[in-house]
């Protein structure tokens, strides 16, 4: 059941604007701590997957549990998001990945596989759930400004994000004086900041911005509410678009979602099996997620000034170039390795922002946030195939091989985004 928002919601908030720019300073500040979060994990996930087994093979497992975990982790805060706001959905997310941290210390600690396995994939509510909150951010924007909206949630995480892989030598140090396997001290980092996360959206994101942009859709409907912001767009959707454009931006986000990750994952192995030590790699990482992340207010003004197809293109550019840059780099050179990650960030970023863009045009507030699950839910599953394939292939192959599949298969945006243009 769809809960409404108390009577005088429109009452108290007599401008819409004024609400965003609340709700999105709360966002960017729990971004920053949840981008440490999610960041810490990425980078010694894999490690310590390989240190347990004692191979590269399954070396890809622990990204593709933490991504199937927020496979479901979409579908669930989607439908709490639907039920009773952003808020709830939120909170619960990033709270679901601070116990998933402490499973993995504790798997760590006993030096029990399975736990450890089990443990990622309830640690990947947190990855689910930073990407959920962009969505927040879009919910009172106008059409025209929607991109930047999501932006602005986005380069949050870049703080955070930027700041994780580089604590991971330090957590690891820290992890150790207390008992704890170096490899998951940075989980110790993870676990807190999600759990801070957690903290300031369920007491500080006020207005719910789903359940006020429902009532000022519902009050416009009516006129009984003026809106000085613009805001009416926030519940229209492009009747030009419909369907088409959901399965657009779906695609967009899956195929960047499925090359990232593949790609990513297995270069801290990769750098590790050629002799580069924890520090090294977190530094290709922290390049990779604050291009991910630190771009974003360029990328969403492009895209609300030029199109959505346009910057899909650029991403469907960006994303082969940095494949075959990671598959040529010479082995000892971490300038190229952090180089082709950070091209690979970028071309991420392009598609995330963009694809978000497209669906939140798309997809009217009815619906919307049920929708968004279940796109995201597309996502982590690209997700996880990739972590999953990356230490299969590369065991069977090697990362060049690796690199150099992810960089044709995102070449498929290119006639996916020219056939839709041509249709409208």
């Amino acid at each position: 059941m769809t809960s409404a928002p108390t009577a005088d919601t429109t009452a108290r908030i007599s401008d819409p604007a004024q609400a965003q720019r609340r709700i999105l300073r709360v966002l960017f500040a729990s971004q920053v701590l949840s981008g440490a979060g999610l960041a810490a994990g990425v980078t010694v996930g894999a490690l310590l997957a390989q240190d347990m087994l004692g191979t590269t093979r399954l070396a890809g497992l622990p990204s593709a549990l933490f991504t199937t975990g927020s496979a479901l982790t979409a579908v669930v805060v989607g439908r709490i998001s639907q039920a009773r706001g952003r808020r709830p959905g939120l909170a619960a997310g990033y709270l679901t990945g601070a116990v998933g941290s402490a499973g993995v210390i504790a798997a760590a600690v006993l030096d029990n596989p399975v736990l450890l396995f089990i443990a990622l994939f309830v640690y990947g509510a947190g990855t689910a759930t930073n990407l959920q909150a962009r969505y927040a951010g879009a919910d009172l924007a106008a059409r025209g400004h929607r991109a930047r909206a999501v932006s602005t949630v986005l380069v949050a995480t870049t703080l955070g994000g930027v700041t994780g892989p580089n604590l991971a030598a330090p957590a690891g140090t820290f992890a150790e004086r207390l008992g704890i396997p170096g490899l998951a001290g940075p989980f110790v980092l993870s676990g807190a900041a999600y759990a801070l996360a957690a903290f300031v959206l369920a007491v500080w994101l006020r207005p719910d911005p789903l359940l006020l942009a429902r009532a000022v859709a519902r009050a416009e409907e009516a006129d009984a509410v003026p809106n000085p912001a613009g805001a009416g767009a926030v519940h229209a959707a492009d009747p030009g678009e419909g369907r088409g454009g959901v399965v657009l931006g779906a695609l967009v986000m899956v195929l960047t979602q499925l090359v990232m990750v593949s790609i990513m994952t297995m270069t801290p192995v990769h750098m590790h099996d050629h002799g580069h030590g924890t520090a090294a790699s977190g530094l290709v990482i922290a390049v990779h997620i604050g291009a991910m992340y630190l771009p974003s207010p360029l990328t969403g003004w492009l895209v609300d000034r030029y199109g959505r197809t346009k910057v899909a293109a650029a991403s469907g550019i960006t994303l082969p170039a940095a494949g075959v840059l990671a598959a040529t780099a010479p082995v000892g050179s971490v300038t190229l390795l952090a180089l082709a990650l950070g091209l690979l960030g970028l071309g991420w970023n392009f598609g995330l922002v963009c694809g978000t863009a497209i669906i939140a045009d798309t997809v009217p507030l009815a619906t919307r946030a049920r929708t968004q699950g279940t796109v995201d839910v597309s996502i982590a599953i690209a997700g996880a195939t990739g972590g999953m394939v990356s230490g299969i292939m590369v065991a069977a192959t090697s990362y060049p091989v690796l690199a150099l599949t992810g960089a044709a298969l995102s070449l498929a945006l290119l006639p996916a985004i020219a056939a839709t243009a041509y249709r409208r």
